[in-house]
């Protein structure tokens, strides 16, 4: 399978509930390097490039601590345009002494692990190249391995840390499910996503245009895992974008043939998954 450069849809924000927004923003702002482009008192929109919003952080007026053992956002990453820019990141995060949760070398990525100031999951990774990447009985060849970080580094370009680069964007998103069944039949049949590999019975990763995922799912929490409550931090939706408005509605179609619940709201649809995660199209 070759990986096209225009995904038929993908995931392109995240929009998350926060204790306390000033130190969040903080983090958003210092520790990751975005910027600010919409505030008020209770929201803020994040992007890279000044323009394009990627995260928003909403302070709601009650909220309780992020809940463990739950469905719900597992992580959300963040792709860099090149690999000298995952060297800016490494030096610019050891710089801070902020923690980070792992180093991982996927084969198809390169990836770092950290998590928010309210334990909502990040990842910041680049590609290979999509033509080194090997695919096997139709599915794309993934691992854990410890990521080769003097390598990274040596590409590092000397320059004061000025935050992600412009080119950074939503590159996929990963979900505690609560089981497989209803899920594939959810994400597969009615959005239109392809399997790209499995990792035995407890995690999928799927995506469109052949990429190595635009969403993974995994049962890790359990099978049969609760929805986190409404008033507790963590994401509260995700977006997806849709190739046109015609993908899009033949999308809503299928979702209803298969009973899901669909609300739509000045031309934005949005849709609770199986386990209880809201998506917005």
């Amino acid at each position: 399978m070759k990986f096209h450069e225009a995904p038929h849809v993908y995931v392109s924000q995240v929009q998350l509930k926060v204790q306390d927004l000033q130190r969040s923003l903080a983090f958003y702002q210092d520790i990751l390097g975005l910027k600010v482009i919409e505030k008020s008192e209770q929201t803020v929109r994040l992007s890279a490039d000044g323009k394009t919003g990627l995260i928003t952080l909403t302070q709601p007026s009650t909220i309780f601590p992020k809940q463990s053992r739950t469905t719900g956002l597992y992580h959300f990453a963040l792709l860099l345009p090149e690999r000298k820019d995952l060297a800016a990141v490494i030096r610019h995060l050891i710089s801070t002494g902020y923690p980070l949760q792992g180093a991982s070398d996927h084969l198809v990525s390169e990836a770092l692990y950290l998590a928010d100031p309210d334990g909502n999951g990040i990842e910041i990774y680049r590609d290979r190249s999509s033509e080194g990447w090997e695919w096997k009985d139709g599915e794309v060849v993934m691992a854990t391995n410890a990521m080769d970080v003097e390598g990274v580094l040596s590409e590092w370009v000397e320059a004061s840390w000025s935050g992600l680069p412009a080119g950074t964007i939503m590159g996929h998103i990963h979900l505690h499910v609560s089981e497989f069944h209803k899920t594939k039949e959810f994400y597969l049949e009615g959005l239109g996503f392809e399997t790209v590999c499995t990792y035995g019975g407890q995690a999928l990763f799927i995506s469109t245009g052949g990429y190595h995922h635009h969403i993974g799912l995994n049962t890790w929490n359990g099978i049969g895992a609760p929805a986190p409550r409404e008033d507790h931090a963590g994401m509260e939706s995700f977006t997806l974008i849709f190739p046109n408005e015609e993908e899009r509605k033949a999308a809503v179609k299928r979702l209803k043939m298969l009973g899901a619940a669909i609300a739509e709201v000045n031309g934005q649809y949005t849709v609770k998954d199986p386990s209880g995660t809201k998506l917005n199209f």
